[in-house]
């Protein structure tokens, strides 16, 4: 949907392309609106072979966490399109999978729920990913002179190949989602100290496993001995698992790209007309990643723990604003990829809508959903106490007032038959093999923990 004030047009590098009904009738865009080129393996990063699948071990392997009972793959698992299937995840502490993860009580009770949905993980490896997380708090800036702008600053290790191996490092550093508390673990007990401390102990534990330091070493021919490891490694062969794993360029509508005018039904045929055109939506979700990769505040409902700052007494969530201590930028989240959009419920930063549906109808009048919004359609695993305070934030009319002036969407009038349009068009992003994966899941870690 179109931001305030902003052109709906897609600009397109190579050039304008315009689209003209066939002259035998083939589905056709309106005249002059921009399609994104076709996607194929030379616009993503190269990878190495055994980095990838040593990657693959690590990204399932629960000794990268605190407590070693969460991985990586438990929140972005493949059997749940890289997610975990919930509005709002449970982290560390958690037992099971997806939407039957449950929450355990008493000592082993989670402080709280992670405060943000869980990303899927398609086409990061391409070439023009320059900004991730939710509020872009890793990015590819060398603002600190390690080559990424991170919550780790200046103690960033050099040598990180990318902007998505920077992000590997940081889910193991937060006590909610990996690491745990001081009194728990000694990987929680070190990042109370500063965060780059936490990387030595977990290159430690991996080069204690003989099976591991063979693969660093098959994979990396200048590693002679296990000294030679640090989480560097680590980061680029997660980098280069994610990055040949979740490759999505083989949906329908990549095909229609490619010139394949019977690719799409005719419904979503019309529902990538409004996506172009009179609904708007390429406005922000624009390119082959169907992202801008900016930051915009669409008013979606409210709820959880917020990403509180250490000095923010509120329980809010302020976006980009956390990062960027910019006002401006206050209730601001970075625009989603809609690669596999329809199997990566539920939608929104938070996780707030149930239905796809929903989600596109909240785009065309935001404060209008804000107030119909129905808190049932959450999926959140039940905790009495976490339930208490999920919606607290609706307590505090002066926050509510703030968040409601923050929009960058215009209003815009779809009827019914249109809204179902577009949710057919945003199911043709779908793509079997990209959900699937290269690899998958693997049985079994060199750790000998259990595999998610």
């Amino acid at each position: 949907m179109p931001r305030a004030g902003r052109s709906s047009r897609i600009v397109v590098a190579a050039g304008v392309v315009a689209w003209l009904v066939a002259a035998v009738g083939a589905p056709a865009l309106v005249a002059a609106a921009e399609l994104p080129p076709p996607m194929s393996d030379s616009d993503f990063r190269p990878f190495d072979e055994r980095r990838a699948a040593l990657g693959r071990l690590l990204f399932y392997d629960k000794i990268l966490s605190g407590n070693r009972n969460i991985s990586c793959g438990t929140c972005h698992h493949h059997d749940l399109a890289g997610s975990d299937g919930l509005s709002l995840g449970v982290g560390e502490g958690g037992v099971g999978l997806g939407p039957e993860r449950v929450i355990p009580t008493g000592v082993d009770q989670p402080n709280k729920r992670v405060p943000r949905n869980a990303n899927a993980l398609f086409n990061l490896g391409h070439r023009d990913v320059r900004v991730l997380f939710h509020d872009g708090r890793v990015s590819d800036d060398d603002v600190y002179g390690t080559g990424f702008n991170t919550p780790a600053e200046e103690w960033l290790p050099p040598g990180l190949q990318s902007v998505l191996a920077a992000q590997a490092l940081f889910p193991v550093t937060s006590p909610v989602e990996m690491a745990g508390t001081p009194e728990e673990n000694d990987i929680g007990a070190v990042r109370n100290k500063r965060i780059d401390r936490v990387w030595p102990v977990l290159v430690a534990r991996l080069t204690a496993i003989p099976d591991y330091v063979d693969r660093f070493r098959a994979a990396w021919p200048d590693i002679a001995s296990a000294e030679d490891i640090s989480i560097v490694h680590v980061g680029n062969a997660i980098d280069d698992f994610i990055n040949s794993e979740w490759r999505s360029f083989t949906s329908p509508f990549d095909a229609y790209l490619a010139g394949d005018a019977t690719a799409l039904d005719p419904q979503a045929e019309k529902g990538l007309r409004l996506f172009y055109g009179k609904a708007g939506c390429a406005g922000c979700h624009a390119g082959p990643l169907l992202t801008d990769q900016d930051f915009h505040a669409l008013a979606l409902p409210p709820f959880g723990p917020g990403r509180v700052r250490a000095f923010d007494p509120r329980v809010r969530d302020v976006g980009r604003m956390s990062e960027s201590d910019r006002i401006e930028d206050a209730y601001r989240f970075r625009t989603p990829s809609l690669r596999n959009v329809a199997e990566t419920g539920p939608w929104g930063h938070n996780g707030a809508y149930g239905t796809l549906d929903g989600m596109v109808r909240h785009h065309l009048d935001p404060l209008a959903a804000l107030d119909r919004w129905d808190r049932r359609q959450l999926v959140l695993p039940r905790n009495a106490s976490f339930a208490a305070t999920d919606f607290a934030v609706w307590e505090d009319r002066f926050e509510m007032a703030r968040f409601r002036r923050a929009v960058d969407i215009t209003p815009v009038e779809l009827t019914d038959a249109e809204v179902d349009a577009l949710v057919a068009f945003l199911t043709s992003l779908s793509d079997d093999k990209a959900l699937a994966g290269r690899l998958g899941r693997p049985e079994s870690v060199p750790s000998g923990l259990s595999v998610d």
